[in-house]
């Protein structure tokens, strides 16, 4: 998988590059390692290199309706490189990250902008209509909530696993408030793709876990 990473993270570059008119040389496979080493570090449960495998596949999918696909991908290798579930500015981060290291590859202002925005847009997922590349990277980074039933709950323990330092009933509560901000969504996804083919199972799924968070009463 490592291997398929590096090629398609060599392949967006390249075309950003190529866009950018960039003519300064530049190493692909040294900024690929560098982020493949960050999406493996050991305190990542969920958000490994497994689940950026999994959003680049799902852009795959909705790359038509992007007016940059290669920007959301890039977006995507960056959009969780930063990660330490005790911090609360991970997105800020990343975004910022992006922005060092695609300055450096050469790309263009505009382009860099793009990708630190997108990056940004992930604290909330909630693009605006007009927002074609927004609206990609987002329904590819939630896809996993309209998984079949097994490998959604396989989904939530590996985020349990990652807030292993937080105790049981305070996760409870921050995760529920975290679906119930979810469930609370107009629509979950944006894309004609994700909505038609997504939003329901994922509304089940959500709905599920948080009945299994929360306490019965009477």
């Amino acid at each position: 998988m490592r291997d398929d990473l590096r090629t398609a993270w060599a392949q967006a570059l390249r075309t950003a590059r190529t866009e950018a008119g960039a003519t300064t040389p530049t190493d692909p496979e040294a900024f690929a390692d560098n982020l493949l080493a960050r999406w493996s570090e050991p305190q990542r449960r969920y958000h490994t290199t497994t689940h950026l495998k999994a959003v680049l596949d799902h852009i795959d999918v909705l790359e038509d309706h992007a007016e940059d696909p290669e920007l959301v991908r890039l977006a995507a290798w960056f959009h969780d490189a930063v990660y330490l579930p005790e911090r609360s500015a991970n997105e800020e981060r990343s975004a910022r990250l992006a922005e060092r290291a695609l300055a450096e590859a050469g790309l263009a202002d505009r382009q860099i902008d793009e990708v630190s925005r997108l990056v940004l847009l992930t604290v909330e997922h909630d693009p605006a209509e007009d927002d074609h590349n927004g609206e990609v990277l987002c329904d590819a980074d939630l896809a996993i909530l309209a998984a079949e039933p097994d490998a959604y709950a396989a989904y939530a323990a590996a985020v349990r696993e990652e807030y292993g330092f937080v105790p049981d009933e305070p996760f409870r509560d921050g995760r529920a408030a975290v679906l119930r901000q979810l469930l609370a969504l107009p629509r979950l996804f944006r894309t004609p793709y994700g909505a038609a083919r997504w939003e329901e199972r994922a509304r089940e799924n959500l709905t599920a876990e948080l009945a299994l968070l929360t306490p019965r009463t009477g």
